[in-house]
């Protein structure tokens, strides 16, 4: 139940970033730049100093670099074959693999309706790091969760830019965007599923989990902020890290 709480707090902060949009409008490049690097730097802090430390007390150097492998693998697939746009402000969103796009009119809508699929599908892979991080410890577990859930804010305001654009109501923007947040916990029964089975299903888990957010980081997170804005980027990443290596 832990797991649960933790995935689905760190999954519904999407909405927060809806929120902000809805509330205050579009936030300055600046600030947006530095939350997206400071997000990306916990993730690279953790998966280095938490995450494949702990896999290696677990199991072997090559179920840990497996599993890593394999977690770069999965977002890397998910990346070419799903619709999916990068985080930048609101009415600069780039959306890769046009031919996905859904069958409609309004380009907002479309958009809209790409990023909220291809976040769906990101937040699986993030709810099983949760998971696996509270199989090895629950301060880890917590640390993935708030680490994700800053990653998270800066999504729900890709979301919702286009949606509100292309027309959609408030509290439907809202609605759609949790659903794509409760993909996380559904992420982390599927993990709960198998943890219990051995300590090399764990290690492997948590090596997977670090290749997820080392990707996330390194293919979007961070080059986005540098593209928003380069000195405040470079601020939020180093910060995190050295914030993330005191904790």
């Amino acid at each position: 139940m832990q797991s649960i709480y933790y995935s689905f707090f760190a999954g519904v902060s999407t909405v927060l970033g809806v929120l902000v949009l809805l509330l205050f409008g579009k936030p300055s490049k600046p600030l947006l730049a530095g939350l997206l690097g400071f997000a990306g730097g916990i993730m690279i802090a953790i998966s280095l100093f938490d995450l494949i430390p702990e896999a290696l007390e677990l199991g072997s150097t090559v179920i840990v670099a497996t599993g890593f492998l394999l977690g770069v693998a999965l977002l890397f697939i998910i990346d070419r074959t799903a619709p999916h746009a990068h985080v930048f402000a609101p009415d600069e969103l780039e959306v890769e693999n046009p031919e996905h796009a859904f069958s409609t009119r309004n380009p907002f809508l479309r958009t809209g309706y790409l990023v909220l699929f291809g976040i769906a599908l990101h937040n699986l892979p993030e709810g099983l790091a949760i998971g696996a991080g509270l199989e090895s410890s629950p301060k880890l577990g917590l640390t993935l969760a708030i680490a994700i859930a800053l990653h998270n804010i800066p999504e729900g305001i890709a979301i919702a830019g286009p949606l509100r654009a292309g027309g959609v109501g408030r509290l439907k923007i809202v609605l759609l965007t949790m659903a794509a947040g409760l993909m996380t916990p559904i992420g982390a029964i599927i993990g709960q599923l198998i943890f219990f089975l051995s300590e090399v299903f764990v290690s492997g888990s948590l090596a997977f989990a670090a290749g997820c957010m080392m990707y996330i980081a390194l293919d979007e997170l961070v080059p986005n902020a540098n593209k928003l804005h380069t000195h405040w980027a470079n601020i939020g990443v180093n910060a995190a890290i050295v914030i993330g290596f005191l904790l």
